[in-house]
C-alpha cells in the first residue's frame, strides 16, 4: 500500500476554511504520486493547542460538515483520509480528540478517540476516550488508528496487533524535545508487535509549542522505510507486506 503523510503546520488562527482548502491540495499531490491513503496530523484541520474554548466551538459529530467537506476531497481524488479533528460530546463535556478514517468512496470507515490525553494541554481540552478503537478493514488490509501519545503505549499497539492490523495510521502532533518517540519507541512497538506504522507529525510553531516532525513511516520488522525531517513534507512510501 502507498501511504502520503502529510507533515505539515497547524492551521493559523483556526481558519478551518483555509485547512480544507489545504487539505485538498495536499490529497491532489498524494494522489499523483499514486498514494491510496493520505495521513494527516493530530487536530490538522482546527490546531490543536488553541484555547479550550475555541476548540469546544469548532467539535463536530463524526458525520458533521467537516467529514462531508473531507469525504468530497477523498472522492475527488480517490484517496483515503485520515485527519484528526476535535468531535463533540454529546453530553456536553469536552470533545473527544478523534481520528476519522474515510475511504476513497467517502465512506466513513471508522472513528478513534484518543485514550492516553497527554499532560495538562491535552486534558484541559478533550474528553479521554474509553478504548482504543478495532480495526477496519479496507482492500484486503486490516488497519487501525491510533494518535500521538496512544500509539507510544505498548498496550495500544498491542491490541491492535491481536485483532489482526497489518498496518496503524497515527495522526501526532508531537513536540520537541521528545524525538524519543518516533526515533526509539515507534521502531521497538512495531516490531513487538510485528504491526506497520504511519505516523505524520505537525511542524512548526503554535504558540509557544514547537512541533518535532519526523513523520516517518516504520516496517512490521521495526525499519524505518521512510522518514522526514523537521520542516513540511510530503512523505510518500509504500508499506511493506
Amino acid at each position: 500500500m502507498r501511504i502520503a503523510l502529510w507533515q505539515t503546520p497547524h492551521p493559523a488562527a483556526c481558519d478551518v476554511a483555509a485547512a480544507l482548502r489545504r487539505l485538498d491540495e495536499a490529497a491532489a499531490h498524494a494522489a499523483a504520486q499514486g498514494a491510496q491513503w493520505l495521513v494527516t496530523p493530530e487536530m490538522a484541520l482546527t490546531g490543536y493547542l488553541i484555547a479550550p474554548e475555541q476548540l469546544a466551538a469548532l467539535a463536530e459529530p463524526a458525520d458533521g460538515p467537516l467529514a462531508q467537506a473531507v469525504a468530497a476531497i477523498a472522492q475527488r481524488h480517490s484517496l483515503g483520509i485520515a485527519y484528526g479533528w476535535p468531535e463533540c460530546h454529546p453530553d456536553g463535556a469536552k470533545p473527544w480528540n478523534a481520528v476519522q478514517a474515510i475511504g476513497p468512496d467517502g465512506q466513513r470507515l471508522a472513528v478513534h478517540r484518543k485514550v492516553h490525553l497527554f499532560g495538562a494541554g491535552d486534558r484541559a481540552r478533550f474528553t479521554a476516550g474509553e478504548a482504543v478503537a478495532a480495526p477496519f478493514e479496507w482492500d484486503g488490509w486490516r488497519i487501525g488508528l491510533l494518535i500521538c501519545f496512544d500509539v507510544e503505549q505498548p498496550s495500544a499497539v498491542r491490541a491492535l496487533a491481536r485483532q489482526g492490523a497489518r498496518l496503524i495510521l497515527a495522526p501526532t502532533a508531537n513536540m520537541l524535545p521528545y524525538d524519543d518517540a518516533p526515533c526509539l519507541t515507534l521502531p521497538r512497538l512495531a516490531a513487538e508487535s510485528r504491526v506497520a506504522i504511519a505516523y505524520a507529525n505537525a511542524c512548526g510553531a503554535e504558540g509557544d509549542t514547537r512541533y518535532g516532525g519526523l513523520s516517518r513511516l516504520v516496517g512490521a520488522d521495526g525499519r524505518v522505510v521512510a522518514a522526514a525531517g523537521r520542516s513540511e513534507d510530503m512523505l510518500i512510501a509504500d508499506s511493506p507486506d
